[in-house]
Parts: C-alpha cells; structure tokens; sequence
C-alpha cells in the first residue's frame, strides 16, 4: 500500500512537472517569439478590446456571434476568451498571446486525464500528456491566438466528458457545452464536431441504451441541438458563404478551368471527356489528394508544412521518433483494445481531414487539421507503453529501449528548440508583419506635430496594426466620420479614418509624389512606405528592419 501511495504521489508530482513544462515553453518569449502580432492576432486582440471597452466589435455590433472582422467573419469564442487576458495585461503581445498559452496548458491537462480514461494506464496518461507539451506542431499554434487550438482544446474536452458521461451522466452535460463552443470557435469544427458526436453515439449505442435514467442524457443532447439550431440560420447567410469562397476549391476560379483543359487533354470522342471529367469525379480527384496529403510522411515526419506562420520549418509537425511507437500503438490498439476504442481512434483521425480537404490554399494544412494530433499523441504514448511492458521482464533491455528513446527525443527536442526560439524569429519575422509595432510607436510619439499619416499597405492590412498599437478608441473610431471602407472580392478593405490613410504607395496615383501634390499647403504630413517608395531628396526620420537585417519600412515627412 505504501509503495502505490508513492507512486501515486510521484505521478503526481510528474504531471505537475509536465504542466510546468507546457508553460514554459509556450510563455517563455511569447512577447517576442512569434515575433510580432500578426494581422489575426491583432483583430482578435482588437475586436476583443472593443467588446471590452463598448459591448460592440470595430463594426459597431453589439456582442455579435460573428465579427466581420477582415469580411471572413471570424467566430466568437476566441476572442470573448481573449477579453480577461487584454482587462489583466493590456492590448499587448502578453495580453494577447496569455490566452492561448493558459487554454494550451490546460488542453495537456485534458489530454492526460482523456489517456487515463482510454487506456486506464497512468504512465500512458503521463506520456501522452509530455508528448503533447513538447509537440511542436502544438507549441507553434499555442504561443500565438490562432483559434484552431482553442477549438482541439474544446474537442479534446468534450471527448473526456463524453466517455466519462457513459458512467455518470452529469458530463453529458459538459460534453455538450464544450462540443458547442468548439463550433462557435473555428469553422472546420463546425464540420467535425456533429459529426465526431453522432459517431461517438453510434459507436457507444449499447452502453447509451443500457443507461437506466436518460433524463440527463437527453438534456445534453437538447444543449448541443440549441448549439446547432443557433448555427444553421447563419450557414447560407454571407457571414457563412463569405468564409467557404475565400478557402473552398470548389469556389477557386481554376475549377471549371481545369475540367475543360483535362477534357481537351483526353483524347477520347464525346461525350466521353464530359463522364471522365466533371465537376463529380475532379472533386472526388482534388479531395481525396487533399485528404491523403494529410497522413503523408513528409507532412507527419519530414517537412511539416511550408506556411511558416503555423510551422517551425525544418522539421516534421511531430517528432520522428514518435513514427515507431505510433505504429506500434496503432497494432496494439487492434490487438488489445475493446472495439468502441478502436472505433473510435478510426474516427477521430478518419475524421479530422474531411473539413480541410475541401479547401484549396496550403494542403496539407497543420492550422485545419490540428484536431487530430491528440490521437497521435494518444497512440504513441500507448505504443510506447506496450512496449516497454513487454521487456520489463529483461532490464537490459527495457533500459536500452528507454535509453535509446531518451537519447533520440532529447537530439530532436534540442534540434527544435534551436529552430524555434533560435532560428525561427530571425528568419520568417516578415512573415508574422514584423515591423508595424516599431512604426506605430514611433507615430505614437510624434503623431501630434502632423495633419496626416499615411502608411503602405504593403504590408497588409495597416488600419488594424494602426487601431491595436496606437489604443485607438473602439467607441471613437464605431463613429469617425470619414471612415472609408468597403468589400471587395470578398475582403474588406479600409482606405481611411481619421487622420490615417491606408494606400498602396507606389501605384499610379499614389505614389508619394501624388501625395505631395495632393496634400501641398494643407499642414505636415508622416508617411510610411517600404525602401523604394521615397524619392532620393525625402528625408528618411526612422527605418525599421526584419529581424535577418532586410530594410522593411522608412518614415519620412513632407
């Protein structure tokens, strides 16, 4: 009894010091690594800073359920969640980045006790829980506000109360609540969810219809329904179609293109291009690619994905030691699981591609598809476990099969930490918009002496870094009257507010002598464009650089 009491106690303290860990190397720099807000973080700060101060987003309305945001419509959950982080630290990189860190630290916590419930294994429990703390695939989308985390966070949430909801139907309820949020928080769970949920149930119909009071049961399901109905009014409003044209290949222009140029390329008579080739079979074509991109070894292993702002570059989304014990829990699963846990694994991962592979930038994508990589962890925590309970009874080998995964983990770990929090920021800093903070606070201090600021667009999207770095007030700006702002090709695009403009120097028109031409005799204007933009007589007052030593932008004055 005494030697579980202490095991129990040292497992314990091993959790602690794996939510400590989590903690670390997702808060440690989180200020300055990514290297800058993006233009995502920086609405979602900024919409949340409006709620905050005025009960109404940068549109003027009141505590939406969709924030127009860019003209994509972001979802709710997100950003509400980010409103105490911006109250405590400030419209900040900590303010911002504080609320991913707790949720990702928290989702470790619900990863170990969901491994524990499966496998009913503590030292699986505590592996999992390590592995997802040292993911990079995790870390990376965790130590910024990117809503996809916060969404795998709910889900995982909603699994655990699930199965526990099978033994004591209060959890249902949890179940519910969380699976709805996580609907209200990232648009490819609006997919996944309902449909990881009705699985579920058929997969545990027999343990639901064994349950003797299904009045609690039943509650959760109508909770989860209310979630649904709330959301199917919005699916064909422009809130919903907006979102679906700017990433859904069936609305990318190429598609029809490319069924004709694949029917002109056959060589075959009519009307039999038309049946090899039609909307039908090149969707079946381009998702089924798109969906097996996904499970690629490159993808998992090798190289990851080459959007640097959701991947470290350089390496694999998870480590390569992991393949062998991923595989080997995968062959553990069917040899000794119960067929409701293999069931549902199939599911999960089966699943979690569907969304993103209708989609057509950046496959395969690790920001959509992140909701699958707690089953990795899970599986390869129980391949690893199945393991080594097979050579406990030879410790030569049990240390040399620790040893040998102590040494190869802690080489990669290292590899991964030198690109992350070495490499990383100093290489992709343009990717992340470095550079707008360093311009706007330089406007901040010296703004009062000038009529007007113009800034490029270059960059994208000025106007949001201009409102999040400079505090500009929501309730003021929800009212200024020389507002410019318009959609087009399904993005909003803002010219103008109150003394700011937004243009694309260097067009016809907008060049900076335009503007001078424009603007003469009518006070002093600061302007802000890119090496290049600035004829060689305009004083240069500040330049700000990337982080690799790259000119990124220059203020001058006329």
């Amino acid at each position: 009894m005494k030697e579980n009491i202490k095991e129990r106690v040292l497992k314990n303290k091993l959790l602690i010091a794996i939510l400590l860990l989590s903690f670390v190397l997702r808060f440690w720099r989180a200020w300055e690594i990514p290297p800058a807000l993006n233009w995502d973080e920086v609405s979602i700060g900024y919409n949340a800073y409006s709620i905050m101060k005025t009960g109404r987003d940068e549109w003027g309305r009141f505590l939406p359920l969709h924030f127009r945001a860019f003209g994509e419509y972001k979802l709710p959950v997100q950003i509400y969640a980010s409103i105490p982080g911006i109250w405590l630290l400030g419209l900040n990189e900590v303010g911002v980045r504080i609320t991913p860190v707790i949720y990702g630290v928290l989702t470790i916590l619900l990863t170990y006790f969901l491994a524990q419930e499966i496998f009913k294994n503590r030292r699986a429990s505590l592996l999992a829980a390590f592995l997802l703390a040292v993911s990079p695939w995790h870390i990376q989308l965790t130590r910024a506000s990117f809503e996809s985390s916060l969404a795998m966070g709910l889900m995982t949430g909603c699994l655990l109360f699930f199965l526990k909801g099978l033994k004591k139907q209060t959890w249902f309820l949890l179940a519910a609540i969380f699976g709805g949020l996580s609907i209200y928080t990232y648009n490819a769970e609006r997919v996944f969810i309902p449909l990881f949920l009705a699985g579920l149930c058929l997969i545990f119909r027999h343990q639901l219809v064994s349950l003797k009071k299904k009045k609690t049961m039943l509650v959760a399901g109508a909770i989860f329904a209310l979630f649904i109905l709330r959301l199917l009014p919005t699916i064909f409003t422009s809130e919903a179609q907006s979102r679906y044209k700017l990433v859904s290949f069936v609305d990318d222009p190429g598609f029809v293109l490319r069924i004709n140029e694949a029917r002109g390329n056959l060589k075959l008579p009519p009307p039999l291009p038309r049946l090899v080739h039609n909307k039908a079979t090149h969707f079946l074509s381009v998702f089924s690619g798109n969906y097996l991109a996904h499970f690629s070894p490159s993808f998992l292993f090798f190289k990851g994905v080459g959007h640097r702002q959701h991947h470290v570059q350089g390496m694999g989304e998870l480590y390569l030691i992991e393949l062998p014990f991923l595989l080997l829990g995968i062959w553990s699963l069917f040899k000794k699981q119960k067929k409701e846990i293999r069931r549902l694994f199939v599911l999960w991962v089966g699943l979690a591609a569907v969304p993103v592979s209708i989609t057509f930038d950046s496959i395969p994508h690790a920001l959509r598809n992140l909701v699958v990589l707690p089953s990795y962890q899970l599986i390869a925590a129980y391949g690893f476990i199945n393991l080594l309970t097979a050579v406990k009874n030879s410790k030569k080998a049990a240390f040399a099969l620790i040893g040998f995964s102590l040494a190869a983990f802690s080489l990669q770990f290292v590899h991964y930490l030198n690109l992350y929090y070495w490499k990383y920021p100093i290489n992709y800093s343009r990717d992340w918009q470095y550079g707008y903070k360093q311009v706007l606070e330089y406007v901040a201090e010296n703004q009062d002496e000038y009529d007007r600021v113009i800034i490029t667009r270059h960059y994208g999207e000025p106007h949001i870094f201009t409102l999040f770095w400079l505090a500009y007030p929501p309730a003021k700006y929800q009212t200024v009257d020389n507002l410019i702002r318009y959609q087009s090709h399904d993005w909003v695009w803002v010219n103008q507010f109150d003394k700011y403009l937004f243009p694309d120097l260097g067009d016809a028109g907008t060049r900076v002598s335009d503007f001078k031409n424009k603007f003469i005799g009518q006070g002093k204007t600061l302007i802000v464009g890119r090496p290049g933009d600035f004829d060689n007589e305009d004083p240069v007052l500040k330049s700000v650089d990337f982080l690799n030593g790259q000119e990124a932008f220059q203020i001058s004055e006329f």
